[in-house]
C-alpha cells in the first residue's frame, strides 16, 4: 500500500459523510498516473502553489491600490486568509481539508490588476464581459504551463462556484463562499482604519453587539457561527442573525470604503491606465511578449489581450503604462 493509499483509507474511517473522498474524486480532464505519495486534492494544491498565477497575486490590489504600507493586504495574503478560515470550518466539520485548501489558493488565480476596479474595467473593455472567478477557471484550464494545471473537477468546480448564483458541488466548496466573505470583510475593515479611511468606532454597533468588536472576535463569531449551524448537515450554513450581521457589516464597507470618493477617484485612474493598455495591445497584440495571442481573427485578439492585461500585477501594468504612455525627459 502506498503512502496515497494509507492516507485515502485514513479518509474513509475519518471524514464526514458529507465529504469528498479524494479517492471518489471526478477525475482530471486527462487522465494522469496516480502519485504515490500524495492525494489528488493535495496534489492540486501543489501546483497551484507552484503556479505564476499564484505568485503574482502578491502585487495584486486587494483594497488600495498598490500600497506603501508593508502591513496592507494584497491579493496573495488574502487568499492565505481565507484558506486559514476556510481549513478551520472543514476541520471543525471533518470535511476534506485538502480539497477546501485546493480551492481556497486558487479561487483568485484570475484576479485582475488594480482589484475590482480592474475587473470591471476589463469587463466593460470585453464583449463577452468578464468575471474573475471564470478567469481563475481558465487560468487553470488554459493558461499555466501553456494547457492548464490538470486539476480534478472538484476543485476546478470550487474555483469557479466561489462567487456568483452556481453554487458549488461540494461542501468544501460552499465552505470557501463563506470563507471569503469571513476573510475580505474583515481585513478590509482592518486595512481601511490603518490607512485612516474609517475608525473602529464608526462600525455599527447594532453589529458589533452580533459580532464583537475586535478583528479577531468577529472572525471567531463567523467561524463558529458556521460549524454550530452546519453540524452533521449536507450543507454550509451560518446563523440567520451572524449571516444578517456580516452581509449588514459588507454594505457597510461598500457605502464607506469600496466605493467613497477616494476610491472612486483612484478607480478612474486605474480605469485609464487598464483601457490604454488594452486598446495598445489589441491594436499592436505583437507586443505581447512571448508571442501568446491567437493569430486571426479580432475576437481571437481580445481574448489574448484579455488574459494578459488580467493576469498583470499594479506594478507590471503602472511599469508598462510609464512605458508606453507617458512622455520620457530628453537628456540629449
Amino acid at each position: 500500500m502506498t503512502i496515497r493509499e494509507k492516507i485515502e483509507e485514513i479518509e474513509k474511517k475519518t471524514l464526514s459523510p458529507y465529504a469528498a473522498l479524494s479517492c471518489k474524486t471526478y477525475g482530471r480532464a486527462v487522465v494522469e498516473e496516480k502519485c504515490e505519495l500524495r492525494t489528488d486534492f493535495q496534489r492540486d494544491r501543489d501546483r497551484i502553489i507552484h503556479s505564476k498565477a499564484f505568485r503574482r497575486l502578491k502585487h495584486k490590489t486587494q483594497v488600495f491600490l498598490s500600497p506603501e504600507g508593508d502591513h496592507y493586504r494584497t491579493r496573495l495574503t488574502h487568499t492565505l486568509e481565507v484558506a486559514q478560515i476556510a481549513r478551520t470550518i472543514a476541520r471543525a466539520l471533518s470535511l476534506n481539508e485538502d480539497l477546501t485548501e485546493a480551492i481556497a489558493l486558487g479561487h483568485d488565480l484570475g484576479h485582475t490588476p488594480f482589484g475590482h476596479g480592474g475587473e470591471r474595467t476589463i469587463d466593460y473593455l470585453c464583449p463577452e464581459g468578464f468575471r474573475h472567478n471564470e478567469q481563475s477557471l481558465r487560468v487553470v484550464n488554459v493558461l499555466e504551463r501553456r494547457g492548464g494545471l490538470n486539476l480534478t473537477a472538484e476543485v476546478r468546480d470550487g474555483i469557479l462556484c466561489h462567487t456568483g448564483d452556481k453554487m458549488p458541488q461540494t461542501l468544501e466548496g460552499k465552505i470557501i463562499r463563506l470563507a471569503d466573505k469571513i476573510a475580505y470583510i474583515n481585513h478590509d475593515i482592518d486595512d481601511a482604519i490603518r490607512g485612516g479611511v474609517i475608525k473602529g468606532d464608526d462600525i455599527p454597533k447594532e453589529f458589533s453587539k452580533v459580532l464583537g468588536n475586535s478583528h479577531s472576535e468577529r472572525i471567531d463569531s463567523m467561524i463558529k457561527s458556521i460549524i454550530k449551524e452546519s453540524w452533521e448537515k449536507p450543507d454550509i450554513l451560518m446563523e440567520k442573525e451572524v449571516f444578517e450581521a456580516m452581509m449588514g457589516l459588507r454594505k457597510f464597507m461598500f457605502e464607506n470604503v469600496y466605493l467613497n470618493d477616494y476610491a472612486k477617484n483612484e478607480e478612474k485612474k486605474s480605469f485609464n491606465v487598464i483601457k490604454s493598455l488594452f486598446e495598445l495591445f489589441l491594436e499592436k497584440p505583437e507586443l505581447i511578449p512571448g508571442g501568446e495571442f491567437e493569430s486571426g481573427t479580432v475576437p481571437d485578439n481580445i481574448i489574448a489581450v484579455r488574459d494578459y492585461v488580467a493576469g498583470m500585477t499594479d506594478r507590471y501594468a503602472l511599469s508598462l503604462y510609464d512605458k508606453f504612455f507617458v512622455p520620457k525627459i530628453w537628456r540629449g
